[in-house]
Order: structure tokens, then sequence, then C-alpha cells
């Protein structure tokens, strides 16, 4: 993951300036003593500007004594298919207290973009962010759909040099007010005395958080009407699905719900679990795209569409017939099997004999020898011993460091937000999470979905999933999804792209559209 970036660099003091001046000063010259040099002001805050003084940590026991609401305002504009849209960045905190508390539980670090001049009834609002846990919400704030986005020319691994931020004519503002909120122990956000970062860690003191935190930015600017959206990416679907429950529970409305590549139920994935303990089918359809990707299968594919179809009902037919037998006695699956998998994925009817219920972590070793394949986009590849492979994932390392120095200057030049802290990008407490939920020991959130759809039927939920994605893959949400049943408000999209399908420029195009139907829907709209 990303290492922890350096702090901006420090400003030139008016100490420094002062002490430049009197040494110019002793050049020599007509024998009396030089007159004081005049103290240097302290150069003025820009408009709407905000210093803010406190230092975050992402510490576990860490904990803000007190918090301050501070925020910068910033107005401004991009120019979307050759017109000017308009909009406000209001960059800070907001607090968080939760039902019966005597005072904020947490400070959340968000940046809101609002725009357009429709009353807050008819305007949606739209809350995003990542998952991990202990991600921050670098990546979809500045990836996918917000006013400016990097640059990243995904699958390719050659980011521009030097990063290239730009205006997002994918940017989702002109249908919807945007937000962008870190979860605790991550960027700038952090547990407020008594409690601490870690009383957040877990499936339900995380969702709650979130909670608390959406219904204050409600409150605070008076979005009680507004259609409400929930974005959340990877472990940022179950917590949405946890948290359409607690605010639909909470009286909060929501219009709808954006799933993207979500875990929502961790028992079924053989990603999470030991590859040999559950079937790994869900994954079969993903190896497939990848591999045909890596023109690996055998014969090509001329119909990307049909060809998944075929790898979904393969799958669920004699692969499921088979998996089973070998799980619980290591039976010899039928050759004709064997033969179909080293057919779709190029890989030997060896290796998948040995190993049948075969996980991506294999997969990715064996698929393209001396090369490593990208976990959350199984398209990019690097030669094994290079500095891209070096981090385990070069989907993830080809742009993480571009990121994370890029959020630092947008923030302070663009957003006019400065920290005395870090911008803490990813917070590896995945051994202080807390997984148990409803009585399992890792999350099954299916159940909270069908809940939030009990008390809100016109609730919608759409998934996005990339093929290539070999973390979350498309067709585990598909399968998890089906459990809801059949459902007109339920939606599976799927792109040609990875985990974080946004960064592929295609994909994020259809993505956007996708967006703006949502938007657009009936039951949004009336």
């Amino acid at each position: 993951m990303p290492n922890r970036p350096t702090p901006p660099r420090a400003r030139l003091t008016a100490g420094l300036v002062c002490a430049a001046l009197l040494l110019g000063a002793c050049g020599g010259g007509g024998g009396g003593a030089s007159p004081a040099p005049r103290p240097t002001p302290a150069p003025t805050p820009p408009p709407g500007s905000f210093a803010d003084p406190v230092g975050y940590s992402g510490a576990s026991n860490g904990a803000l004594a007190g918090a301050q609401e501070g925020k910068a305002v910033v107005s401004t504009h991009i120019t979307l298919a050759g017109k000017t849209l308009a909009y406000t960045a209001t960059t800070g905190h907001l607090n968080a207290t939760a039902p019966g508390a005597s005072g904020p539980g947490a400070s959340f670090f968000y940046v809101a973009y609002t725009a357009g001049n429709l009353e807050a009834a008819r305007r949606p609002v739209t809350f995003f962010y990542n998952g991990g846990p202990g991600s921050s919400t670098l990546w979809l704030h500045m990836g996918s759909f917000g006013p400016r986005r990097v640059v990243t020319n995904y699958p390719s691994t050659n980011m521009p040099s030097p990063a290239q931020l730009v205006e997002n004519q994918e940017t989702l503002l002109d249908h919807s007010d945007l937000v962008f909120v870190d979860a605790i122990g991550t960027g700038f956000s952090q547990a407020v005395a008594p409690r601490r970062n870690i009383d957040f860690w877990g499936v339900d003191e995380d969702a709650a958080g979130f909670r608390d935190f959406v219904q204050r930015y409600v409150a605070v600017n008076g979005r009680q009407a507004s259609p409400k959206f929930l974005f959340g990416e990877s472990y940022g679907g179950p917590r949405s699905g946890v948290l359409a429950k607690l605010l639909e529970v909470a009286g909060v409305r929501l219009a709808g719900v954006v799933l993207q590549a979500p875990a929502m139920d961790y028992n079924s994935n053989c990603g999470v679990f030991n590859p040999g303990s559950i079937s790994c089918e869900a994954y079969l359809p993903s190896y497939a795209a990848v591999s045909a990707y890596h023109q690996r299968a055998t014969p090509a594919p001329t119909d990307f569409a049909a060809h998944m179809q075929q790898t979904r009902d393969f799958a669920a037919g004699p692969y499921q017939a088979a998996v089973g037998p070998w799980i619980s006695a290591k039976t010899t699956p039928p050759a004709d099997v064997l033969a179909h998998l080293a057919a779709f994925t190029g890989l030997s009817t060896q290796q998948w004999t040995q190993d049948f219920s075969m996980g991506p972590g294999t997969y990715r070793q064996h698929l393209l020898p001396g090369t490593m394949i990208g976990r959350y986009d199984g398209r990019v590849s690097a030669p094994l011993g290079s500095a891209l492979a070096a981090q385990g994932d070069p989907s993830l390392t080809a742009a993480s460091a571009t990121f994370t120095k890029t959020i630092l200057s947008y923030l302070q030049n663009d957003l006019l937000y400065t920290a005395a802290s870090s911008y803490l990008p990813f917070n590896d407490i995945i051994n202080s999470w807390n997984f148990s939920h409803d009585g399992r020991n890792v999350p099954d959130t299916i159940p909270d979905l069908a809940a939030a759809l009990i008390i809100n039927p016109d609730l919608k939920i759409v998934a996005m999933n990339g093929y290539h994605d070999l973390a979350t893959p498309f067709h585990l949400t598909e399968r998890d999804l089906a459990r809801l049943g059949s459902n007109p408000n339920i939606t599976v999209k799927n792109y040609q792209s990875g985990h974080m399908s946004y960064l592929d420029d295609s994909a994020r195009r259809a993505q956007r559209a996708d967006m703006n139907t949502l938007y657009n829907s009936e039951s949004v709209a009336k």
C-alpha cells in the first residue's frame, strides 16, 4: 500500500526573511548605524482558506481532546462539454454524535462539492467512501467522479510524469452534489475522547460512525429532503449494506446504494478463507477474462459477453458438481472438466488436478511465468523482481504514489486547506479490525440490504464491477445479490476494467452514463 506522505514544504518564516535583510545591510558604507529593517508582514491568507492547527493521528489509541469544525470554502468552476459549471468545494471536519451520547465521538474529514440552482429537495447528494478496512477515500476522490481527477492511462503502468490533475469530464457534479468522507483513523478523520480510533474499527462500530456523519451532514446543510445516495467501494460495499439499514431505521430515507467492487459476503469469497476449504467457482469467470486479455485462452474468444456467460454456466454446472467431492475427499475431477478449465485459463490440466479449487493467489502466480499480474486489475502486469512487483500488486503500485502526492498538493493549493499533520492514505489496521457481524466471524451483509429494502421498497441498488478484478470478482457479486431475489430495483453492471474500474477511461465513461441513469430514475425524480 502507499507509504505515508511527507509533510508539505514549510514556508519561509518572517524571522528568516529579517535575518536575510540584516545580512545584506552589513556590506559597508557611510559610517552610521543602519536603520532597523521593517518587519515583513505575514502573508494574508487567501479568502476561504483554512489552516487547521490540529495534529491528527491514525494510532489505535488516537483521540482528539476536543473537536473543531473548521473548514475551507472555495468557489470555482469546471467546463463540461463546453459549458461552465460553477461549484463550491468545502473541506474540513464535521463532528458525529451517536444517538444518546453526550458529545461527539468522532471528527470526520470530508470534501463536499455542491453545485446547481435546484432547491435542496430536488438536488441529490451522494456520499463516497473507500474500504480497506483502513483505506482513506483517496481513490474515489481523486480518480472517479469528482470535478478533478488524476490521469492514469490504465491498464498501462506508464503514469504521466509529472502527475496530471485534470478537469474530470466524467464528474457526476452536474447531477448530484458529492461528499467524499474518510473513515476514522484514515486521512484526517479521528475519534474524539473518550472514544479512541480503535473503538470504530469494526463492522458495526464503523457503520454506526458513518450513520452519525451522514445525519450530521444532512442536518448542518439542510439536506433532509434531498435524494440521498451511498457509494462505497470494496469493503465500502459491506459498510453500505449495514449503513443503509442503520440509516433507514433512523428515518433517513435513501434513494440509492451503489456498490463498487463490493465484498458483501466474506463467507462466500474463497480469497478470504483457505481456497481449499470452500469452492472458488465464482472466480472462474474472472480467471477466464484475465486469461483472455493475456491471450492464454484457447481458442481466443471472439464474443467476450458470450464467453463470460459460457464460463458462468460452466462454473454453476460441471465445475460445481465436481468441486464438492474434490474438497471433501480429493476425488479426481472428470477429464472433460479439467480440459475446459485449461482452455478457459491457459493453465495446464496437471495444475488444475493438483489445485482444483484454485484461489486467486495461485492463479496469479502461474498464469504468466516470471511475471506478476495485478490483484486489483489482472490486466496489469510487471516482471518479477521489478519495482512494480515489489509490493505484491503492480496494479496498485502503479498509481498509489502519484495519488498520495497529488492529494497533498490538491488540498493545499486548490482547496486551500492546510493541516499540521500528514494525510494518512492507508492505515494497516486489518489485524485490529473486528470483522464479526450478526453472530458470524466475518460479515455477510446481504441480510442488511434485505432489511433496508423491506423498510424502503423504492431503494435502488446498483453494483459496479470490473471483469478483471481478482480481489472481489464480478460473478461473486452477481451470486450474492441474487439472494435478494428478482427485483427490478437491483442492477449489476460489469465493465472492461478492474477493481477500481473508474481508473480506466472507457469504463469510467460507461459508469458515468449508468450513474446518470440512476439519478434520472423515476423513483428518484418523483
